[in-house]
């Protein structure tokens, strides 16, 4: 058990995505792949990620509990450096699983001049060795997978599942994208959910794949292949929430159908304004509250020399202004002749991915229906017509939140 405390809080980030600074030297090929890393910053994330670090020492949650892609492409030295740099937590443990991008990802690369060089994957047995510090709080491991299990409290169970696809030995190609929980693991998990219900346990799942749909448009790869199997027994054993990755954007689903479970996704800690979830337990409810990340006061003197680093959020902004106009551009002769209209346009498809990936996509029924009215809209779906159905789901008239949430028991 982490603490005896019934009135304790956890932190989630999630999709850090970190490269070792040692894996490139910031020139011709590093530079390509960062233009093409879809909003993702690579250059700076040991430094984020210290700096974060010091904002635990100083907060000192119970835990901190990462949902996946810990790093870019699943290089070890990477992963070697994410525990290196957690290690100096001070009175706050540090839990992680795997994403699709971290275990045997024949993507995994160094970066030297103009070249990508092979380097080094991870196996089950160098994450399990180097996230030993994880595992060594576990109150039970599944033997077929990373998954293990956790008490945090006298009152809670944290079940961190392995819903990767990965083979037995080095990839040579892209990971999987799609993620399932494998039966050997089903039977471990139930395992524990029954072991959580004899003893009065709240269990809770963490994962990288999504338990639910989070966009009717864009889910393919995303949600488990077996989720329906998982959902059942979310119902069977009343589990109230669920935490996940992945999709990089900030959602949160309630209750579907008969499953009781509500899904918390943090959007990308290395993208768009450093978000990371606080999540508080008291004896009759959990709370969650997305929240940004402001390093600049963890900075030292001399990173604060970088306009980069003391401005980070705006940077990664950029870096996501860049991804999106580029998504969004047209053929150069429509752009020479109609360029005030086409800025608009672009503007406005930024706009609204912006909004939606960071959770700030609440809209009034008037203010929809406004916007699908506006020239702007019209011609973004007339000049993008595969991505209208997307489109029309990047915002929201509900009175839900995907920033907070309360669940009471």
């Amino acid at each position: 058990m982490i603490t005896d405390k019934l009135n304790t809080e956890f932190w989630i980030i999630t999709d850090t995505h970190l490269i070792a600074d040692c894996l490139h030297d910031d020139k011709t090929a590093f530079q390509e792949i960062q233009k093409t890393s879809q909003g993702k910053d690579l250059a700076y994330q040991e430094i984020a990620l210290s700096a974060f670090c010091q904002l635990v020492n100083d907060k000192k949650p119970a835990a901190i509990i990462v949902t996946g892609d810990v790093t870019f492409n699943g290089e070890l030295l990477s992963a070697k450096k994410f525990q290196e740099i957690f290690s100096a937590l001070t009175a706050t443990k540090l839990l992680v699983i795997p994403g699709n991008h971290d275990i045997y990802d024949g993507w995994a690369r160094i970066f030297k001049e103009e070249q990508q060089l092979y380097t080094e994957q991870i196996s089950p047995t160098d994450w399990k060795r180097i996230f030993s510090s994880s595992y060594e709080c576990a109150l039970s491991q599944d033997h077929y997978s990373l998954g293990y299990s956790v008490q945090l409290n006298p009152q809670y169970l944290l079940l961190l599942l392995d819903s990767n696809i990965y083979g037995k030995r080095e990839a040579i190609g892209a990971p999987p994208t799609e993620g399932q929980i494998s039966e050997e693991q089903i039977v471990w998990l139930e395992k524990q959910l029954t072991y959580a219900k004899k003893h009065h346990l709240r269990p809770l799942l963490f994962m990288h794949h999504n338990l639910y749909v989070h966009n009717p448009a864009v889910n393919r790869g995303f949600v488990l292949n077996n989720a329906p199997l998982l959902r059942q027994l979310c119902k069977d054993y009343d589990i109230k929430a669920a935490f996940s990755g992945h999709i990089h954007a900030q959602n949160i689903v309630g209750p579907q159908d008969r499953t009781p479970t509500t899904e918390i996704v943090t959007s990308s800690f290395c993208s768009y304004d450093q978000a990371y979830g606080i999540v508080k337990l008291d004896p009759t409810s959990l709370t969650y509250q997305r929240q940004t990340f402001e390093m600049t006061p963890y900075l030292s003197a001399e990173q604060r020399q970088n306009p980069l680093l003391t401005n980070f959020h705006q940077y990664l902004k950029n870096i996501q202004l860049r991804n999106l106009s580029t998504n969004s551009k047209q053929k150069d002769s429509l752009a020479n002749q109609k360029s005030s209209r086409l800025n608009k346009i672009n503007q406005l498809f930024i706009e609204m991915n912006y909004n939606y990936f960071t959770g700030h996509n609440h809209l009034s029924e008037k203010q929809l229906h406004d916007l699908y009215a506006s020239p702007e809209f019209k011609a973004l779906v007339a000049d993008h017509p595969r991505f209208s159905k997307y489109l029309k789901t990047l915002y929201d008239t509900t009175d839900h939140s995907n920033l907070s949430v309360k669940l009471n028991y």
